[in-house]
């Protein structure tokens, strides 16, 4: 019985054993082929023979961030449709009233996203944030007005 099992792993074990061996192989070689001196160019970034110019750490307007978010949602929700648009015939009226549910949220949602301003490039105030600034600023000028 344990014969058996033996004659059924060996392969597995030389298979294992030359993984080992070959990587020991190419740690040692290059090791020993390797350069051994240091540059003032050795550690410096190397991408496609350009050398970098600046900081990699860069701020990023969040507009990207959103747009990229609004993308996956979006597209996620073409996959929904697709496999819709599949079982279509199996799924019947019932199926065909879900996704124009599923449909007019995702329309109700983009209506949102572009009233409220979040689809907008450039300086970022949201209806309503804009809206408490000009109460904000109408209240400071009348009690401006009173102090004087």
């Amino acid at each position: 019985m344990v014969n058996e099992y033996s004659q059924e792993i060996w392969p597995l074990a030389v298979y294992f054993g030359m993984v080992i061996a070959l990587v020991i192989t190419m740690l040692v070689l290059s090791w020993l082929l390797g350069q051994r001196r240091r540059e003032a160019a050795t550690n410096d970034p190397y991408e496609s023979g350009i050398v970098h110019v600046g900081n990699s750490q860069i701020r990023i307007s969040v507009e990207f961030y959103l747009i990229a978010i609004f993308f996956v949602i979006f597209d996620l929700e073409t996959v929904f449709i697709f496999a819709w648009a599949i079982a279509f015939f199996e799924l019947g009226w019932q199926g065909y009233l879900a996704i124009l549910l599923f449909i007019f949220i995702l329309g109700v949602a983009l209506i949102y996203e572009w009233r409220s301003g979040a689809l907008e490039w450039g300086v970022k105030t949201r209806k309503g944030l804009r809206q408490a600034q000009m109460q904000q600023s109408s209240l400071s000028s009348v009690t401006q007005g009173d102090q004087q």
